[in-house]
């Protein structure tokens, strides 16, 4: 670790340049602009070459028998499909593109797939038909909309999915069909409010379907649309009360629905809906955490779902027969995603993240009884890149009180602390802030966080601030419209509660974050430049009004019911008073932007409008922007270089300037 600071310090010490003036050079074919940044020395890069060779392996569907599975992997530059036959199998890789795989559905009953796929991180997703066998694909959405949430019926007749096809700004639903050959688009749902419409779930005779429609992060509906003769009925969600509500499924039998819901307490229970009566029973009344995720097998035999409980996972399964559930204590602690029955029901797949383990996909295996499972089995070990992942840090759930109370005392905000092992006296402090900002950080394995705890010697910091999820329905809205400011509060309330801390040290600390998490930083940037030492902000919104002025007409309305109308002259006034470009006055911290050309949620403009602005106040700024990617860097070269560049960034500011002497003197 010494000799690694050294490396940085020499570099840091021959780094110059004319006073004023822009210096630009770029990387990766000229796809990679790099301004104001010094050239990494190779020994660096080197260094850190085993923290960014780490792959991981997502669950993406069973094959048409129920033996194999598909998983989405990275063996070049981007993550691609391959097949795995067995536990523990070789991955066979059968896509080869130069963009990465989205989303995947395999249709029912064919040896085929759907995936999405978009264009240098645009977001204009196409989907695509997948023939397993072959390996040939053929696109079959127009080439400009935007399309998505694919859902097959269970025939695999036919397919249901989102798309902006109509106008180019409308998330509408349509369905095409497949008849051998032949195959006919239908606009069966038309979006006439600005809001996100999407299937998630056919009925068995494939006659019907649920649909989610999403208003805002506090607002979401379910409705039933009868597919022959077009009708639609609304089956959870009023205008007048504000609640969550997901669709997940029908029962076998198509009597009933199965929602998830929290218009009865603070987080969404899973609910079982009469379709006839429109009765309702709660099935998950004594767990106190949002259910996130749930699938039925194919027979309808059997159930399971996912409880997020303060950023963890538990699994549960159900019996649909009964409405019983049982929680499986055999996994690990860590974060579940993507499950799903193979056809026959006798086994549950699933992806795992760990602290001490990337995202690989299991196997639980099931008993004859609806709730009895037996083994976990591990179908994937993805590559570490040689690092002993053993000695990972794993972190602490703590909670810092701030600003305003409940009930007579602080309120209390939860944050995931890590701390760098066999370090002496106070450590620097990276604070890392999620993005959404419906979003929570969760203890995922991050190979950045640990290659920071060992190489720099810093702590790491996550905090779920006010509007994140997890935490119940009043404190995801906490943050909303003019109360935006309470969440950068929070910001200001963890920097009093490191300086509490012994082993960290409040005069060195850093904050680092993307999309919404990037307005945080410049955000903490205006309110605490005395009290930081360097910010990465990484695809940030710098001005809430232009960002909702240029960002995409498909998600304009969706933002305005999280930020604001900027139409509206209090909230625009409000919007304008708030936003970092025009208090570019008060930062006071190195800052350091990193932006994709193609970003279609956050503009590039917002980066070029900070980083012109710092610039002019005098201001030290490094920027990097990515001409072939959008919302964060998905081509591995490219977040190589800006991993190596956070790291370099971090080393100048963070270490003290004690240090820097030493160092520089000893190398």
């Amino acid at each position: 670790m010494h000799k690694w600071r050294s490396l940085v310090t020499a570099a840091l010490l021959c780094a110059t340049g004319a006073a004023g003036a822009v210096e630009t050079r770029t990387l990766n074919n000229g796809q990679l602009i790099l301004q104001d940044i010094p050239q990494i020395p190779q020994s660096i890069i080197d260094e850190l070459n085993r923290y960014q060779n780490v792959r991981s392996a997502s669950f993406r569907g069973w094959d048409i028998d129920g033996n194999g599975m598909y998983v989405s992997t990275r063996f070049g530059e981007v993550n691609q499909l391959h097949k795995v036959g067995r536990a523990g199998g070789a991955r066979r890789q059968l896509t080869f593109f130069e963009e990465p795989i989205g989303s995947v559905a395999t249709r029912p009953d064919h040896e085929q797939l759907a995936f999405t796929m978009d264009a240098g991180g645009n977001e204009y997703t196409q989907i695509f038909l997948f023939e397993t066998q072959s390996g040939q694909s053929e696109m079959i959405t127009d080439g400009e909309s935007r399309n998505g949430a694919i859902l097959w019926n269970k025939q695999g007749s036919a397919m249901a999915y989102q798309s902006t096809r109509r106008d180019g700004k409308a998330n509408d639903i349509w369905l095409t069909t497949f008849d051998g050959a032949k195959k006919e688009d239908r606009l069966i749902l038309k979006s006439t409010d600005g809001s996100w419409w999407g299937p998630s779930g056919f009925s068995q005779s494939g006659s019907q379907l649920l649909l989610l429609q999403y208003v805002s992060s506090t607002r979401s509906k379910v409705h039933l649309l009868d597919l022959d003769s077009g009708e639609l009925k609304l089956l959870a969600g009023d205008d007048d009360v504000d609640s969550r509500n997901f669709p997940v499924g029908f029962s076998y039998d198509d009597r009933s629905a199965f929602l998830m819901s929290d218009k009865g307490g603070e987080f969404t229970q899973l609910i079982r809906k009469d379709l006839a009566s429109g009765d309702e029973k709660v099935i998950t009344v004594d767990i106190p955490w949002d259910i996130n995720d749930f699938v039925l097998s194919k027979d309808g035999r059997r159930g399971a779902f996912v409880v997020n409980e303060g950023g963890v996972s538990s699994l549960y399964l159900f019996n649909p027969r009964n409405d019983r559930y049982r929680k499986v204590d055999s996994l690990p602690i860590g974060v579940i995603g993507g499950i799903e029955f193979n056809p026959r029901g006798d086994k549950l797949a699933m992806s795992l993240n760990t602290p001490k383990t990337p995202t690989d996909t299991f196997v639980l295996e099931l008993g004859r009884r609806p709730l009895s499972s037996g083994d976990l089995n591990r179908w994937t070990f993805s590559e570490v890149g040689g690092l002993d992942t053993e000695q990972f840090v794993e972190p602490q759930l703590v909670h810092y009180p701030t600003f305003d109370k409940v009930d007579g005392k602080p309120r209390e905000i939860p944050a995931f602390v890590y701390k760098p092992r066999n370090t002496k006296g106070p450590v620097p402090v990276i604070i890392s802030i999620h993005g959404g900002p419906e979003g929570q950080y969760r203890p995922l394995f991050s190979s950045t966080y640990q290659m920071w705890l060992e190489e720099l010697g810093a702590a790491v910091i996550a905090p779920n601030v006010r509007g994140s999820a997890g935490y119940g329905k009043s404190y995801l809205a906490m943050d909303n419209g003019y109360k935006r400011e309470d969440s950068v509060k929070d910001i200001g309330a963890l920097l009093d509660w490191i300086a509490t801390q012994p082993d960290l040290d409040a005069e060195r600390v850093a904050v680092f974050g993307g999309s919404y998490g990037g307005y945080m930083v410049l955000a903490s940037s205006v309110y605490y430049s005395d009290r930081l030492k360097a910010a990465v902000d990484i695809v940030g919104i710098s001005n809430f009004v232009t960002f909702l002025t240029n960002t995409k007409s498909y998600r304009r309305d969706l933002r305005r019911a999280e930020y604001g109308d900027e139409r509206d002259p209090k909230m625009r006034a409000f919007l304008e008073k708030i936003s970092p470009n025009n208090n570019v006055g008060k930062i006071q911290v190195p800052m350091f932007v990193v932006q994709g050309q193609n970003d279609p949620r956050v503009p590039v403009t917002e980066a070029e409008q900070i980083v012109d602005a710092l610039r002019e106040n005098g201001n030290q700024v490094w920027y990097m922007n990515a001409l072939n990617e959008g919302h964060g860097y998905r081509k591995k070269e490219n977040s190589d270089a800006f991993t190596q560049a956070t790291a370099f960034f971090f080393a100048e500011h963070l270490l003290s300037e004690e240090r820097k002497k030493k160092l520089a003197l000893n190398n």
